[in-house]
């Protein structure tokens, strides 16, 4: 391959997905010679198909913290389970003392939700669902309850499978 012609696989790779920058923090340290800043960027992280993905990266310039959180987004990716455009049942994600109340609406309501817990539903392609955030609404600790809570849906076919093995009788403890 020539020097000058980028990986055709890098290329497909990082256009796999899509990052919305939520947040961006500066903070200063005092020194001898005046005040250093520093930058730390929140980003999502998704393909609008059913991975979406949150990170944090701390740089000294802007683009290097955003770069960083991207790379930090793509590696904790989650598949969630969708029942078409919405979600399969409601789901509460709970970080701290956030919590998120995720609900499946009806199609063509939209995404009904604040912050940056519309950026990860959205990204996560859910396009029907109601959202409401409760407790502390600090936007680290909400999108870090909404990933709980996207974590936490059960397929619809599993739930499915547990409801019929509990009226069956066979408890997955084991309980007759």
């Amino acid at each position: 391959m020539a020097a000058g012609t980028p990986d055709k696989r890098k290329l497909a790779l990082e256009s796999e997905f899509i990052d919305r920058v939520v947040d961006i923090r500066r903070c200063a340290k005092v020194v001898k010679g005046g005040r250093r800043f520093s930058f730390s960027a929140m980003v999502v992280v998704g393909d609008e198909d059913g991975r979406v993905g949150f990170g944090l990266g701390k740089a000294n310039e802007v683009a290097e913290a955003i770069r960083k959180a991207v790379d930090s987004g793509k590696k904790s990716m989650v598949r969630v389970p969708r029942n078409g455009t919405t979600i399969p049942h409601t789901i509460v994600g709970r970080f701290a003392s956030s919590r998120i109340v995720m609900k499946p609406a009806p199609p063509g309501t939209g995404v009904v939700a604040g912050g940056g817990v519309r950026f990860l539903l959205e990204l996560a392609g859910i396009r029907d669902v109601y959202a409401k955030s409760l407790g502390s609404r600090n936007p680290l600790n909400a999108i870090r309850a909404g990933m709980n809570g996207l974590e936490r849906i059960a397929a619809r076919t599993a739930t499915a499978r547990l409801r019929k093995r509990i009226k069956e009788g066979r408890d997955s403890r084991g309980a007759a």
